[in-house]
């Protein structure tokens, strides 16, 4: 059983009031004064999982996530359009707005006070050190988010409107990344599992459950991660960090992998898999077709057999057929589960497009292949980072001769298959990949360093499958694995795949700093800071 998480609202803690009669009158007495840190650092956590924390988990996986990330780096694909704009490249309002105002009003603000709270002049000042420093870590993880789909954002005046500073100012992304890097290397310094209030952090910690090396694990794992996402437009810098995150100590296995447990209730819309929820179908969700450009990564050389595929493709797929909904429970009534028969719809391609190409009126549901509705429950658990992603990044550095890392691309790269083909058993037991079935297929696509970058690029695209913010992140920082673009005639980046979001309708409305600090030309094609290819 996966663990349910209940935040309740009565954990809100409340001081006493003045007893001066006088002071009163100035205290609005049903104010909260006080509220409980625990509380707030577990709604954080639970923010960076589809911000489920404010409310609407499914809001940002369903616009941005699943809407914009996985179709522009195709592994959906769909016939519509509006809220799938990464499809046919076109403009979605919420799509664009999404990560950028729940960030910033859900694990941020959450973030924020616990900084406030356990800092100078806070009302738990000196205390819960843990807490804090992982707190650090959460937040360097959602800016690091933030700077990756816009380019420039507010930072050093973000979160401070109880201060009077509501229209903060749009900081440089490079300089915002140089921060975060310091930030995630003094926080991971600065735990300790001797902290006089580790007990109570464990309680409010229900990912690693207050263990302080995966915590250390997961801040460097996020160093490492940011320093190869800069590593071709600031090379010396990405090269310290890489270094010192892998002398702190980066994730090691699958058993460090960040992920945010999640549960059918008590609340669909806070404790439910926010990426789960955008794919109801009974919901108007979002089509649950993959791309052809997966598939085909998928399948191997060979049509007639399923011996030399890929062993995700059933795992990504249940195959051909139907996803049913009732209550809780989500079923795939498959029509065809041969893996030698899996087919991908096109990217790009309206209604008419596809019965033009297969020369008949397509029946979708029947010619197309299907995420599998083992990975869509509703408890399913929210990855954040994981031990494969930490290893293909060392394979790239090594590449690149980038921060010292020890062994060969090609040990890196073999760790980083291995991890990634055996990590879904954490979805279902039924996911299960053997040792023999990775060296068959390591047999069959060997590793050579001719051709390393590309391969590796190729397995982080895979290997980031439902994480597509950071699949996306990935194809624009290498330029591969090599897609085509498409050319709906309603796109709006002149056949381009896009390369950042836009931002909100209402922060170019109401915030003048924009004008002044804000990437420009604000558009879908205009590259952030660390996008040189």
């Amino acid at each position: 059983m996966k663990k349910i998480i209940y935040l309740a609202l009565c954990s809100l803690l409340f001081v006493k009031c003045d007893t001066d009669q006088l002071h009163n009158l100035n205290i609005n007495p049903q104010a909260v004064n006080q509220i409980d840190l625990n509380f707030l650092f577990s709604s954080a956590l639970l923010g960076i999982a589809s911000n489920g924390s404010s409310g609407d988990n499914r809001y940002i996986d369903w616009r941005t996530n699943i809407g914009m990330c996985g179709y522009a780096i195709q592994h959906l694909s769909t016939t519509s359009g509006g809220i799938s704009p990464g499809d046919k490249y076109t403009d979605n309002g919420e799509t664009r707005a999404a990560p950028f105002e729940m960030t910033y009003r859900d694990q941020l603000k959450n973030i924020a006070e616990v900084l406030k709270q356990t800092g100078k002049g806070g009302y738990d000042e000196g205390n819960k050190a843990n807490m804090r420093n992982a707190s650090r870590i959460l937040r360097a993880w959602s800016y690091a988010r933030l700077v990756d789909l816009y380019g420039n954002v507010p930072y050093t005046e973000a979160n401070t409107g109880t201060a009077g500073l509501f229209f903060p100012k749009y900081d440089d992304g490079k300089a915002i990344y140089t921060d975060l890097l310091k930030e995630l290397d003094e926080a991971a310094g600065a735990l300790n599992a001797g902290d006089k209030d580790q007990a109570s952090f464990a309680k409010a910690d229900f990912v690693y459950k207050g263990d302080v090396t995966k915590w250390k694990r997961f801040a460097y794992s996020q160093m490492l991660r940011i320093a190869m996402r800069e590593s071709d437009a600031d090379a010396a810098q990405a090269a310290t960090y890489v270094g010192k995150a892998l002398a702190g100590g980066v994730m090691q296995s699958n058993d460090d992998n960040f992920y945010v447990p999640l549960a059918t209730g008590p609340s669909q819309w806070t404790n439910q898999n926010g990426i789960s929820r955008a794919f109801v179908p009974s919901d108007g969700g979002q089509p649950t077709y993959l791309s052809k450009t997966l598939i085909d990564a998928l399948k191997g050389k060979d049509a007639s057999t399923a011996a030399d595929d890929d062993p995700r493709l059933m795992i990504f797929t249940g195959g051909i057929g139907f996803i049913r909904v009732s209550g809780n429970d989500i079923t795939f009534q498959a029509t065809d589960a041969d893996p030698t028969h899996q087919k991908g719809m096109p990217n790009g391609k309206d209604q008419t497009d596809l019965n033009a190409i297969e020369g008949k009126t397509v029946d979708n549901d029947a010619t197309y292949s299907k995420i599998n509705a083992k990975l869509l429950q509703f408890d399913e658990p929210y990855m954040i980072q994981c031990y494969a992603e930490v290893e293909f990044l060392q394979a790239e550095a090594k590449i690149k001769n980038i921060g010292g890392v020890s062994g060969t691309d090609k040990e890196h790269y073999e760790k980083g298959v291995k991890a990634a083909m055996q990590m879904y058993t954490k979805n279902d037991a039924s996911f299960s990949v053997s040792d023999a079935a990775v060296a068959t297929y390591l047999t069959n696509y060997p590793y050579s360093s001719a051709t390393g970058l590309e391969q590796i690029a190729t397995q982080l695209w895979l290997n980031q499958y439902l994480n597509w913010y950071e699949a996306w992140a990935n194809w624009r920082r290498l330029d591969l694995p090599k897609l085509t673009p498409t050319n709906h005639p309603s796109n709006i980046t002149g056949g381009r795949i896009p390369v950042r979001l836009p931002y909100p309708s209402s922060e170019v409305a109401a915030n003048p700093n924009l004008k002044t600090g804000g990437v420009s030309p604000d558009d879908y094609v205009t590259k952030v800071w660390w996008d040189k290819k």
